[in-house]
């Protein structure tokens, strides 16, 4: 499997906008090679339907038949590359390729709201350490475009650094990491003196009796529900211009 998928046509990019299409992408990209029966089961779809997207997903590059698993009876698929990257400044410059990128903008946000419901959703089922530890925060600072590829850049190393760290450890989770920065002018013109930053936001918990350590039960995702899209199929943007990023949705 190959890092990354880097995408030019914008019809390429919205073939995998889709969320039925991310959601099966990003499961492969995470578990591994499956049939379309396998990951039927695991988003509560028919086997009709998830064989159509995958062929789909093929068609545009994103998977393959997996050639070292061979079904006699059904086709086993595994994904191509880790991670879809794409150029926004390139997108924007033909309505389709703005529509394309616009889309997964809002996959992604919308993977953002499903890994948060689901950990709300769950949360008696982790302990307390886990509990303390996930959740959001936020920062408003000056920064320049080229400083924040550089954000992205080592904000993904580190994430990577920790998780070579962790490997091994029985108390490590699949984390899904979202990563977003935008610019923003205050209203009335052009950036003047830097606004007084925002108190970071952190999500803050009631206390409460320690929850029964251990992960959740290890049932099969709902529809809509995907354990680690790495963001869905996409990741951070190592350059100004280009933006990357599951599942996570285990989309």
């Amino acid at each position: 499997m190959s890092e990354r998928y880097r995408i030019t046509d914008p019809r390429v990019l919205k073939a995998v906008a889709h969320p039925l299409r991310g959601h099966l992408l990003g499961l492969l990209r995470v578990e591994g090679p499956a049939t379309a029966t396998e990951l039927a089961r695991k988003v509560g779809e028919s086997s009709g339907s998830t064989s159509y997207h995958l062929r789909e997903l093929a068609r545009y590059g994103f998977i393959e038949e997996d050639p070292e698993r061979r079904d006699a009876r059904e086709r086993r698929w595994r994904a191509r590359h880790r991670y879809t990257a794409w150029s926004n400044a390139e997108l924007v410059g033909t309505p389709e390729g703005r529509e394309a990128a616009a889309a997964m903008r809002r996959r992604q946000l919308d993977i953002l709201a499903r890994d948060h419901a689901s950990f709300e959703r769950e949360m008696d089922a982790w302990g307390a350490e886990w509990i303390d530890a996930a959740g959001m925060s936020d920062e408003t600072v000056r920064l320049t475009p080229a400083s924040v590829a550089e954000f992205h850049r080592r904000a993904m190393e580190l994430a990577r650094e920790l998780a070579g760290r962790d490997a091994g450890d029985p108390s490590a989770e699949p984390v899904n990491v979202h990563l977003g920065v935008f610019p923003h002018r205050p209203s009335g013109g052009p950036l003047g003196p830097m606004t007084p930053p925002r108190e970071p936001a952190r999500t803050e918990q009631a206390p409460r009796e320690p929850a029964k350590a251990g992960r959740p039960p290890g049932e099969p995702a709902a529809p809509g529900q995907t354990p680690h899209d790495p963001a869905g199929p996409e990741q951070a943007p190592h350059d100004p211009a280009e933006a990357e990023r599951p599942p996570r949705e285990p989309p």
